[in-house]
């Protein structure tokens, strides 16, 4: 796939990078602890992940370099608040948690999940990033860490229109087609217990929000639901 120019060569390279040393730890992950890789699921599972990612990661430098300059400050050393630090080690865990022990699942045959259910997941962890990707598109200040940039507004439109924090409610259809699409019934533990901390994560930033975003208050008045429309 072509890269586009970006205006920014040097976000670029690191950008491409960053989704390259990821998709070689993914795999790491998922074929190392099966010890083998005679393993369609998880082959057909991180080609996937491969494209969503690439996808997205190539639009974005293309149509909004802010976001990936944004996107690319992750994970619990680059949070400020303390619990957020905390939160997102904690989603670390069980994010890698999830694919070791799906990957654990295919080595000792714990489980039979059939090839149509193993394409579910596969097909929601495309809806999740499909989700995701409307969301950027909507709201370039979605970055990986909880801050306020300076000039950054409250979005309510497109997706934010209808939940208050629709990136979360893509993530949670991706969480739980990952085991699926890995051929595992027992990485859904660990996937239950990453969406407790998604929700865990959200409501500390919507505190945060109220306290630093002016016009969130307002927001969070205008739109009810946080995670799914009609019910949360």
């Amino acid at each position: 796939m072509a890269v586009p120019d970006a205006g920014n060569e040097e976000l670029t390279k690191r950008a491409l990078r960053g989704a390259l040393k990821f998709q070689i730890a993914l795999a790491v992950m998922i074929f190392a602890p099966a010890l083998t890789l005679n393993y369609w699921q998880g082959w057909l599972f991180w080609l996937v992940f491969f494209a969503c990612i690439w996808v997205n990661t190539v639009y974005f430098l293309r149509h909004d370099p802010a976001l990936i300059a944004r996107r690319m400050k992750a994970g619990p050393i680059a949070e400020k608040e303390p619990k957020q630090k905390l939160i997102q080690l904690f989603a670390v865990i069980f994010m890698c948690a999830m694919i070791v022990l799906s990957a654990l699942d295919h080595l000792f045959g714990w489980s039979e999940v059939s090839w149509p259910v193993v394409l579910f997941g596969d097909a929601l962890v495309i809806l999740g990033y499909a989700i995701i990707f409307v969301v950027f598109r909507e709201n370039t200040f979605a970055a990986s860490t909880i801050q306020v940039d300076a000039g950054q507004k409250v979005v309510s439109s497109g997706p934010y229109a209808v939940v208050r924090h629709p990136m979360y409610a893509g993530a949670m259809p991706m969480i739980f087609g990952i085991p699926l699409a890995l051929g595992s019934w027992w990485g859904m533990l660990p996937a239950g217990l990453l969406a407790g901390v998604i929700i865990w994560r959200l409501l500390d930033e919507e505190n945060y929000l109220a306290r630093n975003l002016a016009g969130y208050v307002d927001y969070r008045r205008k739109v009810r639901r946080r995670l799914v429309p009609g019910v949360w």
